[in-house]
């Protein structure tokens, strides 16, 4: 399926994966809506996109303010109302810490990104792709979806909860032409870990010590594959994981 003039949301945009989906789905041709709290990062990458012949809306937006949300996406000018793919990006997680020792205010950001940012976006978007018939929603899950790890309880509670509001979304959707997916990637050398630990460059650089993770790269090009399939393909699931790991905890290094 072309994308060319199409309309793509992706939140989140301002960085890592959201970024490297902007340049995947702009080398397509797609006209894109770029959504991040980083205003001035955003527009900074916007301004080169547009400078490659891009059109580009950039939205200062906080997925996790419903009411900014609604107000954002729900005042979009005519030319850029009719969201074709939907891209819900923006996540993140905070800590490793065993459950009785971690930080709610930790919880809170993840359950109000990962989970409600999510549901909120997709809410104010949704109704739109319903109404014309045609549509994707894309989110980006990850392993932690499927398995659970040590200290990791929240954050793959989180993303449980992604898998089971993409695979809820898809019945919802039934018989209107909307299409609904999850990409669900393993390790991704991003500024992730940096977010998780608080800043502390050294220990997430130890978290791909020794092994070769993905890149943002890897899982935008996954994405606009989805995206791309012909619309009677609706591709469900893909977990995508780097040939060095096996399973959540699971990791090959060498050194």
């Amino acid at each position: 399926m072309t994308l060319s003039g199409r309309i793509v949301l992706i939140t989140g945009a301002s960085a890592g994966i959201g970024a490297a989906c902007a340049h995947a789905f702009a080398r397509e041709g797609a006209r894109l809506v770029l959504a991040a709290r980083r205003a001035s990062r955003l527009e900074e990458m916007a301004e080169k996109l547009r400078g490659a012949g891009t059109d580009v809306l950039a939205l200062e937006l906080d997925v996790t303010d419903a009411a900014a949300v609604a107000e954002t996406l729900g005042g979009l000018a005519a030319e850029w109302r009719e969201v074709d793919v939907l891209v819900n990006n923006a996540g993140l997680g905070r800590g490793m810490d065993k459950l009785w020792e971690g930080d709610p205010a930790g919880w809170d950001e993840m359950v109000d990104t990962n989970v409600k940012g999510l549901l909120y976006v997709t809410r104010a978007v949704l109704p739109g792709m319903v109404e014309r018939g045609r549509g994707h929603v894309i989110n980006l899950g990850s392993v932690a979806g499927h398995e659970v790890y040590p200290g990791g309880a929240v954050y793959c509670a989180s993303k449980h909860a992604v898998g089971a509001i993409t695979r809820g979304l898809r019945m919802d959707v039934l018989g209107t032409g909307v299409r609904v997916s999850t990409v669900d990637p393993g390790m991704v050398e991003t500024e992730f870990s940096v977010v998780r630990f608080h800043g502390d460059q050294a220990r997430a650089d130890r978290v791909y010590r020794g092994m070769t993770p993905l890149v943002a790269d890897d899982i935008a090009e996954t994405v606009l594959w989805v995206a791309t399939r012909p619309p009677h393909v609706c591709i469900d699931e893909i977990i995508i994981k780097p040939t060095d790991q096996a399973s959540a905890t699971m990791v090959h290094r060498t050194g």
